[in-house]
């Protein structure tokens, strides 16, 4: 069955070196192969200011550089967000991203006294993350708060369910290991997993 796939690249730098982009590249190259149709946003390539007012979150207009980014989340069906751990959670920009898209209306529809109705049910989400310490020692140690809060307070609140993570460790990571991890990112591109 073919999904319709949004690939988010959140690394800050826009530079191509980036191990992330290796693994978004072969996520994508694996998914469009298996028959997926696959969109990429780099959110280092899109110009926005940060939101600083609630009334800029609730009514303020989507920055016109932001606008295809929106609509590419709201065809896809299967979400996949990858960026580096920075200070234990996502980078600023990817965050700042993230608030501009899940403005009411696109993640949440606000009643008064009840309960906002979620507007992003049916869909699903991956997590890939890579950082400069010990997974085990974020995961466990840290309980990967940065992350758990990202899927619970924007993911999950808005509806998207299953949300799967994975965690990549580069301080101990040698070629073998990032070609194994490479292997991976397709079999869950060919999956839309």
């Amino acid at each position: 069955m073919t999904r319709h796939i949004a690939i988010v690249q959140g690394h800050p730098d826009p530079a191509r070196h980036h191990l992330l982009n290796a693994m978004a590249d072969a996520y994508a190259e694996a998914a469009t192969a298996a028959g997926h149709e696959v969109r990429r946003i780099e959110v280092a390539r899109l110009e926005f200011p940060l939101l600083r007012t609630q009334e800029d979150f609730e009514t303020g207009a989507l920055p016109p550089g932001l606008e295809q980014a929106r609509e590419d989340m709201r065809w896809a069906e299967h979400w996949v967000f990858l960026f580096p751990l920075w200070h234990g959670t996502m980078p600023a920009l990817l965050k700042g991203f993230l608030e501009h898209i899940f403005r009411p209306g696109f993640a949440m529809e606000y009643k008064k006294g009840g309960f906002p109705k979620r507007l992003l049910a049916g869909r699903s989400a991956r997590i890939i993350v890579t950082m400069g310490m010990p997974v085990l020692l974020y995961r466990w140690y840290f309980g990967a708060y940065g992350v758990r809060s990202f899927e619970r307070s924007m993911l999950g609140f808005a509806g998207i369910k299953p949300i799967r993570e994975n965690f990549y460790g580069l301080s101990f990571a040698d070629e073998k290991k990032r070609s194994r991890w490479l292997d991976e990112m397709r079999d869950y591109g060919r999956r839309a997993r």
